[in-house]
């Protein structure tokens, strides 16, 4: 695989989604609205997660969790390569509802690397029988089984004042909207300068790129289920199809064309 190609893989299980790369390209601070998990092949990275600082090599087993601000860096110059599995919060509950015998139980990736190895050897296998394509028993029993390996108790959510909570729920509620900042500021009861620092304090991103994450978000489910592009940067609320494709690349480091080719 050549250094900065991308491949997204279909899978087996609807709800979930590969992903191939080999890349020195870094990535600015961003979100996900899946659980993600992979493996890193070659190379090295740093990041930053909501759950600290991470450093992951050769062998080593990643996590993100839905919503977790994180960016990603290659140790030196080489890049890194590295495989994933991104999966739909509803699959990761329905999983958890089998495996706890339909006793509700809340799921979090608790840590952001795992460097045992037998993580990664657990990890691998479930990999290649998502994306063969064949039938679904094998990439379900070993699903189900990666996910009761991991399983943990939820930590406390984080605090969001309320004034925020008015302010995150304008952009949450329409993030095509074109929303500014003194109408966040009016729904909070802020000054403008006093959103932006408590936003940035409880989300961990500013304003404009929460909103932008959001937009992300919802231009990604829509190209699944078939939008054509230039309609989904329209009803996404960017200014236009280029727009859109450079956030799309910055957050999951694909084209939205190439995404859409997975998902056809």
């Amino acid at each position: 695989m050549k250094t900065s190609q991308f491949r997204m893989r279909q899978c087996a299980i609807k709800g979930v989604e590969a992903v191939e790369a080999d890349t020195a390209h870094s990535f600015a601070r961003h979100t996900h609205d899946q659980f993600g998990v992979g493996v890193i092949l070659r190379g090295a990275q740093k990041s930053a997660s909501g759950r600290g600082p991470v450093e992951a090599g050769p062998g080593d087993m990643i996590t993100v969790n839905p919503g977790e601000v994180h960016d990603g860096h290659p140790i030196g110059g080489e890049g890194r390569s590295w495989r994933m599995l991104y999966f739909d919060p509803s699959v990761i509950a329905q999983a958890v509802l089998d495996i706890c015998e339909g006793r509700p139980e809340d799921f979090v990736f608790s840590r952001p690397v795992m460097s045992d190895g037998s993580a990664a050897r657990r990890l691998l296998p479930v990999y290649a029988a998502m994306t063969q394509m064949r039938e679904t028993l094998e990439p379900e029993t070993g699903f189900l089984q990666l996910v009761a390996s991991m399983m943990d108790r939820k930590p406390a959510s984080r605090f969001i004042p309320p004034s925020i909570g008015r302010a995150k729920a304008l952009l949450d509620d329409d993030p095509a909207a074109a929303t500014t900042l003194a109408d966040l500021a009016a729904a909070s009861g802020l000054s403008r300068f006093q959103v932006v620092r408590a936003f940035s304090e409880v989300t961990g991103l500013t304003p404009h790129a929460y909103l932008v994450q959001r937009r992300v978000r919802a231009v990604r489910r829509m190209i699944a289920k078939g939008t054509p592009l230039a309609d989904a940067a329209f009803a996404g609320g960017f200014a236009d199809q280029s727009h859109m494709t450079r956030a799309f690349v910055r957050a999951y480091g694909v084209t939205p064309g190439a995404y859409a080719l997975a998902h056809s």
